[in-house]
């Protein structure tokens, strides 16, 4: 069984915040392949539902913990390095500029606490993460860098500017593309492709 994860912040109030673009995006991924309706796991204060896409078995969590406590919640799914491996966290990237995704394997946190929470609890980087770029970007495509905490947290929760949101749609499709082929070829060869666009 592959095991997806949407990271984000758990009330209404954060929904479509760059925050929750890991968890909005695997809500539509649920909704696109008609994946049952979410149901509360009250072991890892999370929300679950379970499908099948191409043959294969699939779990997809919602921790309902906010983003710094992540890991709680996978502490029931994920007990063994095998496990880890099948395992997909869709989150938030301020390294990476609005319309980039990138699927890594095996890296630090790299700041992001959810992230940081996971490694934590289930003793593991070795985990694919599907990465999905925040950060804004200047006309010619460069990061702008969000520096200090203050900063940070205020982006993090920001909601995407209407010009960000034509490039959000091509984002979140490219994503839903990710997830499948993870599914589908392993994180290995996902990544090469992913990576490449």
């Amino acid at each position: 069984m592959k095991i997806i994860v949407g990271l984000g912040n758990p009330e209404d109030k954060y929904k479509n915040t760059r925050h929750n673009i890991g968890r909005d995006f695997v809500e539509s991924f649920r909704k696109k392949n008609k994946f049952e309706d979410w149901n509360f796991h009250k072991k890892s204060n999370s929300l679950i539902s379970e499908g099948e896409f191409n043959g294969e078995n699939i779990l997809l969590i919602l921790p309902e913990t906010y983003m710094n406590n992540s890991g709680k919640a996978m502490m029931s799914f994920v007990k063994t390095k095998k496990q880890a491996v099948e395992t997909l966290i869709v989150h938030d990237e301020l390294d990476l500029g609005v319309g980039k995704i990138k699927i890594s394997f095996n890296k630090n946190s790299g700041g992001q606490k959810g992230i940081e929470s996971i490694i934590k609890s289930i003793k593991t980087k070795e985990f694919p993460r599907l990465r999905i770029g925040i950060a804004p970007v200047t006309p010619s495509g460069k990061v702008k860098k969000v520096l200090g905490e203050e900063a940070v947290v205020k982006h993090v929760l920001s909601k995407f500017k209407p010009s960000e949101l034509e490039e959000l749609k091509k984002v979140e499709k490219n994503a839903l593309k990710a997830i499948e082929l993870f599914i589908e070829k392993g994180h290995l060869l996902a990544s090469n492709e992913i990576n490449s666009w």
